[in-house]
C-alpha cells in the first residue's frame, strides 16, 4: 500500500507540473504574436525541422504572418519575417531588441566580449572595440594594405598546388586568419604554422557543430542535456580552447606594454583599461579584453573564410560566370597589378557577383538572437523584458520580390539594366541595428580584393561536371556551412 501511495504522490506530483507548465504558455501567449500551440515542456520543437530551421520559420510565417511566436522548449522565442519586420525591429526599434539572446553554448560569454554579451558591459565594449578598429583602418587604407600585403602569401600557396586537387579549408583561411591576427596581436602565422592550423581547425569544427541538430535542442533543453555526452562538449572544449588562446596573447602584450607606443588592438584595449582602473564603468577587466578578443578573432577568420570557400564552389558551379570576371579583372586591372578598393568602382561585376555570393550562401540564415531590453509594445503585440527575438536574415536575402528567383545564382540581382552595380536594401548579411557586425567593413574589402586576387591569377577546375556539384549546405542552422570539395587552380597562362 505504502508503494502505491508513493507512486500516486508523483504521478499527482508530475500532472500538477504539466498543468502548471501548460497553464504559464498559455498565459504567456495571451498577448505575444499568434503561432502553434505549444506542447508542455517540449514546446513547439516537434513542429520544426532541426536540420533545416530556417525552412520552418519560413513555413510558418506563411501560416501565422511576418511576426509569429515558436516555443523552443519552455521558452517563448518571437520570429520576424521579411523585409518590414526586420528592419522595423532593428532599425526603428533599435534600443527596444538591442539585447542579446541567450545561446546556451555560449552562456560563459553573457557578460563579456562582444558578440554573446548581454551584460552591462557589452555597450561599452563594442564602442570601444569600434574606436580601435577604425583608428587601425577598419574599413579604410590601413586595411586595405593589410590585405594587400597578404594576396602574395595566398597566390604563391595556390601556385604550390601546382594544378593539382587540394581542399580549400585550411589555404583559404590563411588569409583572413594573418589579416585579423595582425590587427588584434600584430601577428602573422606562416603557412606551416601548426598553432595557425590548430585555430583554424575549431573554428571549422565549432561552425559546423553550431549549425547541427543537437546544438539546437541543446540550446533549448541545456539544463537537462548539460551532462550528457553530446557534441555540446566538444564545443565546449573548443572555445575553453580557443579562450586560453587569447589570453595567452594578452598577458603577453600586457608584460610587454608601453602606454605610449600602442602596437595594436590587445595594447588599445589595455591602455584603456589601465586608464579606467578605478572607474566604476563595468568591462575594463582582463576577462573581458580576452574574450572580447577570442570573439573578434574567430568572428574575423570563419565567417569571411567560410564566405571565400563557398564561393569559389559557387563559381566552379557557374563557370560562364567566372570568364565573364577574368574579362572584367583583365580589362581593369590587369594581369600584375594588385588589385586595390579603388577598383571595386570600375568592376560592377566584381561586385554584383560578391554580393551575390552572400546573398546565396546566406551565411546566418536566422541571424544572432535578439533580446527585447524592455516591455515593448510592436505592431500591436506586447513582448515581454527578456524575450528571444529572431530577426530572419534569410527572409530579406531571398525575398522573391526583391531578388527575383532568389533560389538561383543570379549576379543580375545586384546590377541594372545598363550593367552598373545596383545597391540594395534588402542586402543585410552582416545584420543591422545596435547589433550589426563589427567587422562589417574589414569582411567586404577582404572579400572584393581577394576573389578578386585569385581569379586574377588562376582560373578554376572543377574535378566533376559543374551540373553535378550541389551547392546546398552540409549544416543549415547556426550557419549554412558548405559542403567539402576539392578543385584544381591553374595559372591563368596556362588554363
Amino acid at each position: 500500500m505504502a508503494v502505491l501511495g508513493i507512486t500516486a504522490a508523483l504521478l499527482v506530483w508530475m500532472a500538477t507540473l504539466l498543468v502548471l507548465s501548460f497553464c504559464k504558455q498559455v498565459h504567456r501567449r495571451w498577448k505575444l504574436p499568434p503561432g502553434p500551440f505549444p506542447l508542455p515542456f517540449f514546446g513547439n520543437i516537434f513542429q520544426l525541422e532541426l536540420k533545416n530551421i530556417p525552412k520552418s520559420f519560413t513555413k510558418l510565417a506563411e501560416r501565422f504572418g511576418p511576426v509569429f511566436t515558436v516555443h523552443l522548449g519552455s521558452r517563448p522565442v518571437v520570429v520576424l519575417h521579411g523585409y518590414q519586420a526586420v528592419t522595423e525591429a532593428l532599425l526603428k526599434h533599435r534600443n527596444d531588441f538591442a539585447g542579446r539572446g541567450e545561446f546556451c553554448l555560449f552562456q560563459e560569454q553573457r557578460h563579456k566580449g562582444i558578440t554573446f554579451n548581454n551584460g552591462p558591459s557589452w555597450k561599452g565594449t563594442r564602442r570601444l572595440s569600434l574606436t580601435v578598429l577604425r583608428d587601425y583602418g577598419m574599413g579604410k587604407r590601413g586595411n586595405e594594405a593589410r590585405i594587400q600585403r597578404e594576396i602574395p602569401f595566398l597566390l604563391a600557396a595556390l601556385r604550390r598546388t601546382d594544378g593539382r586537387p587540394f581542399d580549400p579549408t585550411f589555404l583559404l583561411g590563411r588569409a583572413p586568419c594573418n589579416i585579423i591576427a595582425d590587427i588584434l596581436f600584430g601577428r602573422r602565422f606562416n603557412d606551416d604554422d601548426t598553432t595557425s592550423l590548430r585555430l583554424q581547425g575549431l573554428f571549422n569544427e565549432n561552425m559546423y557543430l553550431l549549425g547541427t541538430p543537437w546544438a539546437q535542442l541543446y540550446n533549448s533543453f541545456q539544463s537537462y542535456l548539460h551532462y550528457l555526452p553530446g557534441s555540446h562538449r566538444k564545443v565546449l572544449k573548443n572555445l575553453s580552447e580557443l579562450k586560453a588562446y587569447a589570453l595567452d596573447r594578452v598577458k603577453e602584450h600586457q608584460q610587454s606594454l608601453d602606454p605610449s607606443c600602442p602596437r595594436d588592438f590587445i595594447d588599445c584595449l589595455l591602455i584603456e583599461m589601465e586608464k579606467k582602473r578605478y572607474s566604476e564603468e563595468p568591462g575594463h577587466t582582463l576577462d573581458n579584453i580576452t574574450a572580447t578578443v577570442a570573439d573578434l578573432f574567430f568572428a574575423g577568420t570563419e565567417t569571411t573564410s567560410m564566405t571565400l570557400r563557398y564561393g569559389l564552389l559557387v563559381l566552379l558551379k557557374y563557370p560562364e560566370i567566372e570568364e565573364k570576371l577574368h574579362e572584367e579583372i583583365d580589362r581593369v586591372i590587369g594581369p600584375s597589378r594588385v588589385p586595390a578598393v579603388k577598383d571595386r568602382l570600375e568592376m560592377p561585376y566584381m561586385d554584383a557577383v560578391v554580393h551575390e555570393i552572400q546573398r546565396f550562401i546566406n551565411l546566418l540564415p536566422t541571424n544572432l538572437l535578439h533580446e527585447a531590453t524592455r516591455d515593448t509594445v510592436f505592431r500591436g503585440y506586447v513582448i515581454p523584458k527578456g524575450t528571444v527575438v529572431i530577426p530572419t536574415l534569410d527572409s530579406l536575402l531571398f525575398d522573391n520580390q526583391e531578388f527575383p528567383d532568389p533560389e538561383t545564382f543570379k549576379p543580375e540581382h545586384f546590377l541594372d539594366e545598363n550593367g552598373k552595380f545596383k545597391y540594395s536594401d534588402y542586402f543585410k548579411a552582416f545584420s543591422a541595428g545596435k547589433r550589426v557586425c563589427v567587422g562589417e567593413g574589414l569582411a567586404r574589402m577582404e572579400l572584393f580584393l581577394l576573389f578578386t586576387a585569385i581569379l586574377q591569377h588562376f582560373s578554376l577546375k572543377s574535378l566533376v561536371a559543374p551540373e553535378d556539384i550541389d551547392l546546398s549546405p552540409i549544416v543549415n542552422g547556426f550557419a549554412s556551412v558548405p559542403p567539402h570539395y576539392t578543385l584544381c587552380v591553374l595559372p591563368r597562362s596556362q588554363a
